[in-house]
C-alpha cells in the first residue's frame, strides 16, 4: 500500500520534511516514489508546499496520506 508522508531532513534540531509517497512499510527516511513538495516548521508562520495536480493524481492511483499530511494538505 502507499502512503502520502513526511521525510525527515536537515539537522537534528532544525528539521525540515518533504512530501513524499513510499511504501507504508518503508522506513521513514528510506526510499520513495516522488517528491510532491516541502514543510518547514520553523518559519513563521510554517511553511507548507504542495503539488495540488501530483497530489491529487496520488490519490486517484490509491495512495492514502497521513493524517499529518491530511491536516498539512487543508492548510496549504
Amino acid at each position: 500500500m502507499l502512503k502520502i508522508k513526511l521525510f525527515p531532513t536537515g539537522k537534528r534540531n532544525q528539521r525540515k520534511y518533504r512530501i513524499v509517497v513510499a511504501v507504508d512499510r518503508s522506513k521513514s527516511n528510506g526510499k520513495y516514489f516522488e517528491n510532491l513538495g516541502i514543510y518547514d516548521p520553523l518559519t513563521e508562520p510554517a511553511t507548507v508546499r504542495i503539488n495540488k495536480e501530483r497530489y491529487n493524481a496520488w490519490l486517484k492511483k490509491g495512495a492514502q496520506p497521513t493524517q499529518t499530511v491530511r491536516l498539512l494538505e487543508k492548510k496549504a
